[in-house]
């Protein structure tokens, strides 16, 4: 498991949701996380919103950038605890073609080693959605880190072996 750097390097389009009831894209830190390291990789961060807890709403974004050609990737932060406000995980099961289960699991076992048995309170998912990636991560600063430094930084890198997340999008939507 390598980055062959003999590959060529693929960015891709990424939009960034924040779904939160308590904070405005002012204080977004965990948005301004990934946002640096979108940027710091190569990618492009061609959108970036936050919206409240509200399903529909979410549900809604999802489906104005899943039907925009140039996001390739969506990522989300935050609504994906257990209260009744949580709500990322069913606004992506309202858009999905197929489940990612190893997304969730892998993040899971990264965070068992720094918050315990604590992992377990975590939905953290992804999908396909007509032929883009929606990956759901908690909303604290150390989950976004761990989502992207342990999984999306090198899912996310084309020259990622022995295979990857971008080298698949083209054939995201083979019948």
């Amino acid at each position: 498991m390598t980055i062959d750097e003999t590959r060529t390097f693929k960015a891709v389009n990424i939009a960034l949701l924040t779904v939160s009831d308590t904070r405005s894209l002012k204080e977004d830190t965990s948005g301004d996380i990934l946002a640096e390291r979108i940027g710091s990789k190569g990618h492009a961060l061609i959108y970036r919103m936050l919206i409240r807890d509200e399903k529909w709403k979410v549900i809604a974004q999802l489906h104005q950038w899943i039907d925009d050609e140039e996001v390739d990737v969506i990522i989300t932060t935050g609504g994906t605890g257990l209260t009744g406000r949580d709500i990322t995980p069913e606004a992506l099961d309202a858009v999905k073609d197929k489940d990612i289960p190893g997304f969730g699991e892998l993040f899971r076992w990264l965070s068992m080693e720094k918050i315990g048995t604590s992992t377990v309170q975590s939905r953290a998912c992804a999908v396909v959605a007509r032929g883009t990636y929606i990956f759901a991560l908690p909303g604290s600063n150390g989950a976004v880190k761990d989502g992207w430094d342990g999984i999306l930084d090198t899912q996310l890198d084309s020259r990622h072996r022995p295979c990857n997340f971008v080298e698949l999008i083209p054939r995201l939507l083979e019948k």
